[in-house]
């Protein structure tokens, strides 16, 4: 397995030298681990990483922003950028090789290809951001075929977006195992998220009433309660009381399916969205009752 105290990962960004790349290492024998990422990397996506190089001979890590899963222009401008402070977080993770095309070179003039994922693109994010799980099925499947590695790794953060890269996947018969990771949280309890840098100190104060509305679903849960109306008004109010936040969704469903359930009787996920002044957050935590 890789060293994770290796140099800098060598940079890549043509399609085909990629290609060249994981060719070469599946004839040696080598088990490859992909971790698609946006950049802006943060501590969250470094974990990944070492734990595609715990589990894998090769670690490719892509960077790179998808405009076809933003849902607003601006957003994708805003998005923060900065490859040379990515290349220099990812030394010494474990990472081999970085891939950062540009978008010309992943959506070339006349592209028009997209993906359909059905009910998940209807729901909760979907609902929010029209058209962005779209986007993401299409990325994905995408740099699956440019790199068609063993292992893809994807962290619990983004629940939903990890049901549909598994839903993807299989309905797709894409021979690549997704492997999910948990979500890696600051001290305070802040899930770990590009767009935490967008928070100003007292934004981020209010932002970590979410997490403390899925731990107060988690211990009415434990207590026995089990009607998710009387848990999701208690984690609205949690989250309502505890600053200007603006409530995209809070909603109990089935851990698997992500169908909103009325009764907690099996695994079940708390997915909150909310928005703290122009940044939008997400979270979510899994339960069993």
């Amino acid at each position: 397995m890789a060293n994770l105290q290796a140099s800098h990962p060598e940079l890549v960004t043509a399609p085909v030298a990629i290609g060249a790349v994981v060719r070469e290492a599946h004839k040696r024998g080598e088990t490859i681990g992909l971790v698609p990422t946006m950049g802006a990397l943060h501590a969250g996506h470094l974990s990944l990483v070492e734990t595609s190089a715990l589990q894998c001979d090769l670690t490719i890590v892509t960077l790179f922003v998808n405009p076809s899963q933003f849902t607003e222009g601006k957003d994708w401008e805003r998005y923060p950028r900065d490859l040379q402070g990515d290349m220099e977080k990812l030394a010494g993770t474990g990472a081999a090789i970085v891939f950062a095309p540009t978008a010309e070179e992943i959506y070339p003039q006349g592209h028009a290809t997209t993906i359909d994922i059905g009910f998940l693109e209807k729901i909760l994010e979907g609902r929010c951001r029209p058209g962005h799980f779209s986007g993401v099925a299409t990325i994905l499947v995408k740099l699956f075929h440019l790199i068609p590695a063993d292992i893809a790794f994807f962290g619990h953060k983004d629940y939903q977006q990890l049901k549909v890269i598994e839903q993807v996947v299989r309905d797709l018969n894409i021979p690549i195992k997704i492997y999910g990771c948990p979500t890696v949280r600051d001290k305070d309890g802040l899930a770990l998220s590009s767009r935490n840098t967008f928070l100003s100190q007292e934004q981020r104060q209010q932002a970590l009433s979410v997490r403390k509305s899925l731990q107060l679903a988690e211990t009415l849960i434990g207590q026995g309660e089990t009607d998710t109306r009387v848990i999701v008004s208690r984690m609205r109010e949690q989250i309502l009381t505890s600053g200007d936040l603006h409530i995209d969704y809070v909603v109990l469903a089935d851990a698997n399916t992500l169908e909103p359930v009325s009764s907690v009787k099996g695994p079940t996920v708390a997915l909150v969205a909310v928005r703290v002044g122009d940044t939008r957050l997400i979270d979510n935590q899994t339960m069993v009752p």
